[in-house]
C-alpha cells in the first residue's frame, strides 16, 4: 500500500469527486481530503492510499493535470520526520 499526497486541488474538490478521480486507476483504499472548517471548502491537498502499481499509475496520469483550472501536484508521500539527537 503506497500513500500519494496531492497538492493544488481546486477549492470546490469533495471527497466524492476525489474519490472517483483516483478510482480510475485503481481502488482507492483510504481518501483523507483537507477541509476548511469554517468555509466547508477544500483546503487544497490530500492523501489517498492505493496498492503500488495502481498508485504509480494514477500518478503518472494524474501529476500535472488541470483539474476545475488548478494544476495537481501528485507523489509519493514522503515521511518528513526527522530523528532529533539528544
Amino acid at each position: 500500500m503506497l500513500a500519494i499526497s496531492i497538492r493544488g486541488l481546486p477549492r470546490s474538490m469533495n471527497e466524492s469527486t476525489l474519490n472517483e478521480l483516483f478510482s480510475q486507476h485503481g481502488k482507492v483504499h483510504r481518501l483523507k481530503l483537507s477541509i476548511d472548517l469554517f468555509s466547508g471548502e477544500c483546503r487544497g491537498f490530500a492523501e489517498v492510499h492505493m496498492e503500488g502499481h495502481e498508485a504509480r499509475a494514477a500518478i503518472a496520469a494524474l501529476d500535472g493535470s488541470v483539474q476545475e483550472g488548478s494544476m495537481l501536484r501528485v507523489g509519493l508521500q514522503r515521511d518528513l520526520k526527522r530523528r532529533r539527537r539528544h
